[in-house]
């Protein structure tokens, strides 16, 4: 196992971070945090709850996360409590922060620190970075933030305030770029303990200062380290994939208090209840209600229109009692959709 002391000593010996005195940059960040640093209910030295918010904050604000962590937390307080839940309820409580592979590989991680690791979080980074749907980032921050280690952990916020401090020109998401940028984040560690302050003051110097459009440089602690001519065009990214427009329609078939409708079974929504779809619709026939949402780098329209009144449903459909959708595992656009639907002044039902 390599000490994280040892990969900053090696990568001290190369230009990669062109930065002089990190030690006293360190102390500079730290004094920063104590007095900045927002009281966050994961900044505490609880590996459970470090994995959770990790688990949610990938691709997703602090804002939104806060009181999804707080329910979470209370529903399965423990990696035992979460291990022991049925898919479907993990789901239920994941459901609004979308990225549903999150939700169950935070399931199978919780499952394989019981089966493997009688409970407990293992300290090593190699190990942790073994769980199911753990990175190297994710890795190095449940080490830094849950076991103090010091151990390098690089997320936007972090590659943001690096790729300015060096005034780094390649893209941070090529190659080159990556390396470069991980190799700085080893530099700045602190030699044995620490991680946890160190990192935490790193992320929130970009969080809250060191902000992407238009940096507050003026109240940055470290800016006489700072290198960077123009920050506001820093970091640099390769070009973005073309979004891809998708049409999605749907069903909206009721019967008094109940809607049709149907479980997924593919990659992205596998286990979440949405309205079903139409594949075929006339040309002159109007939606219901239209309306969009993103994932990834595609952007979907939903457009909702009169289902059919089915005789009989499909072993993957069920009727679903309109006053109850709080129990019902909804992919979040078909939700938004449903609840517009039933507040309509005029919603359209078959008896």
């Amino acid at each position: 196992m390599r000490l994280a002391g040892e990969s900053a000593r090696t990568a001290l010996k190369t230009p990669e971070f062109p930065i002089s005195n990190p030690r006293l940059l360190r102390r500079r960040l730290a004094a920063w945090f104590r007095v900045n640093g927002r009281d966050l209910p994961w900044r505490v030295a609880n590996p459970y709850g470090v994995l959770v918010s990790e688990f949610m904050l990938q691709q997703t604000q602090v804002a939104t996360v806060l009181p999804y962590y707080a329910r979470w937390m209370e529903r399965f307080p423990s990696f035992h409590a979460l291990a022991a839940a049925s898919e479907a309820d993990v789901l239920h409580a994941w459901q609004g922060l979308g990225y549903y592979a999150r939700a169950r590989n935070l399931h199978r991680a919780a499952r394989a620190v019981v089966e493997e690791h009688e409970g407990s979080l293992p300290c090593c980074a190699e190990s942790i970075e073994r769980l199911p749907g753990v990175g190297r980032y994710t890795a190095g921050a449940i080490a830094s933030f849950a076991f103090d280690q010091p151990i390098a952990a690089v997320d936007a916020n972090i590659a943001r305030v690096l790729a300015r401090l060096m005034d780094l020109q390649e893209p941070i998401d090529s190659a080159q770029g990556s390396r470069r940028i991980w190799a700085a984040a080893e530099t700045l560690l602190p030699s044995r303990t620490g991680g946890r302050l160190h990192t935490s003051a790193l992320m929130e110097l970009g969080a809250l200062v060191c902000v992407p459009r238009v940096p507050k440089c003026g109240e940055c602690p470290v800016r006489d380290h700072c290198r960077a001519e123009n920050p506001e065009s820093l970091p640099r990214k390769k070009t973005r994939q073309k979004t891809v427009v998708l049409v999605e329609n749907c069903g909206w078939s009721v019967r008094g208090n109940s809607v049709l409708l149907e479980q997924q079974t593919g990659s992205r929504w596998r286990g979440l209840w949405k309205l079903p779809p139409i594949h075929a619709v006339h040309p002159e026939l109007r939606p219901l209600l239209e309306l969009e949402y993103p994932f990834t780098h595609h952007r979907v329209t939903l457009r909702i229109y009169p289902g059919e009144y089915p005789t009989s449903t499909l072993p993957n459909q069920r009727w679903a009692d309109l006053t109850c959708l709080d129990e019902a595992t909804l992919a979040a656009p078909h939700r938004r959709a449903i609840e517009s639907l039933v507040n309509a002044t005029s919603p359209v039902s078959y008896e």
